[in-house]
C-alpha cells in the first residue's frame, strides 16, 4: 500500500512513522520538515507525494485543508482514497468531499478520536464519506483502530465536535477550579479532589488537560467555534460551550 502524508507536524510524523513501521510505502512533504522519520520518504512537493498513492492522509490543519486539497487533487488516480484527517465542521467536510468526487477520488471524513502522541497510530479513528470503506480495509488491515460511521462526509466530524464539548469542557472546568483554588491559596488541595473524581489515572488526566490546553487553546478555540455552530445547528443549547470559549480565548491570549 501506498501512503502520501501532507504534513509533518506532531501527528503527522507519528502516523507517517506508524505507518511505514506497518509495511506502508510512505511519501510525505511538508514545507518545513526536511528530514521525514526513518523509512519515510521526503516528497520534492505536495503533487510528487500523492502521485501513485492509494491513500492520501492530510494532516495540514484546518486552515490550509481546502487550499492544500485543490493543489493535489488533480494529481490523484480515479479511486485514491483521498482521507482528511483536520478537524473541520461538517459543513467544511462536506464541501471538500464534492471537489474531491469531481475529482474522482474517495474522500473519507476522518476524525482523530484522542491526542495522537499518545499512541500514535493506533490513537481511534472514526470514518464517514465515500471513502470510508475503502479506508477502513486499507487501514484496519495495517491494523489501525478505524470505526465507520456512515457513507455523508461530515458525519465523524459532527460525533467528534460533540464529544469535544465535554472533553473542552471538563478541561475549562478543571481550570476554573484550579485557578480558584490557588487563588483561596488551595491549588494543590483542589488539583487533589479533582484528580480522586477522575479515577485512578486522575491526576495524570488532571495535568495532561492543564498542559494540553495552554499548548493547543488556540486551535482548540477554533475547534469549539465549529462546535457551537454545530450545536446551533441542531438547535441544541450551548451554554457550556460558551463558556468553554471564553476560557479557550483567555488561555490563549495570555500564552501569545
Amino acid at each position: 500500500m501506498r501512503v502520501a502524508v501532507l504534513g509533518l507536524g506532531e501527528a503527522g510524523l507519528l502516523y507517517a512513522a506508524g505507518l511505514a513501521d506497518r509495511g506502508a510505502t510512505v511519501a510525505a512533504f511538508d514545507p518545513v520538515v526536511e528530514n521525514p522519520p526513518p523509512g519515510v520518504v521526503r516528497a520534492a512537493d505536495p503533487r510528487a507525494a500523492v502521485r501513485g498513492a492509494d491513500v492520501v492522509a492530510s494532516l495540514v490543519g484546518a486552515s490550509a485543508a481546502a487550499a492544500v486539497a485543490r493543489g493535489v487533487l488533480p494529481d490523484l488516480a480515479a479511486g485514491t482514497v483521498y482521507a482528511d484527517m483536520n478537524t473541520g465542521s461538517p459543513e467544511d467536510k462536506r464541501a471538500l468531499a464534492a471537489e474531491a468526487t469531481a475529482a474522482g477520488a474517495l474522500f473519507a471524513d476522518v476524525a482523530i478520536m484522542a491526542p495522537v502522541p499518545r499512541k500514535a497510530e493506533l490513537t481511534p479513528l472514526l470514518v464517514s464519506g465515500p471513502g470510508a470503506a475503502r479506508l477502513t480495509e486499507l487501514w484496519g488491515g495495517l491494523g489501525l483502530p478505524v470505526t465507520p460511521v456512515g457513507d455523508e462526509p461530515g458525519a465523524a466530524a459532527g460525533l467528534k465536535l460533540v464529544r469535544s464539548v465535554f472533553m473542552k469542557g471538563l478541561a475549562a472546568v478543571v481550570f476554573e477550579s484550579v485557578q480558584a483554588g490557588e487563588l483561596l491559596g488551595a491549588g494543590d488541595w483542589v488539583r487533589a479532589e479533582l484528580a480522586g473524581e477522575l479515577g485512578p489515572d486522575g491526576a495524570q488526566l488532571v495535568e495532561r488537560l492543564l498542559t494540553g490546553t495552554r499548548q493547543h487553546a488556540a486551535r482548540r478555540e477554533h475547534e469549539m467555534q465549529d462546535a457551537r455552530a454545530l450545536l446551533g445547528e441542531l438547535g441544541a443549547h450551548s451554554w457550556m460551550t460558551d463558556g468553554t470559549l471564553s476560557w479557550l480565548r483567555a488561555i490563549a491570549a495570555a500564552e501569545a
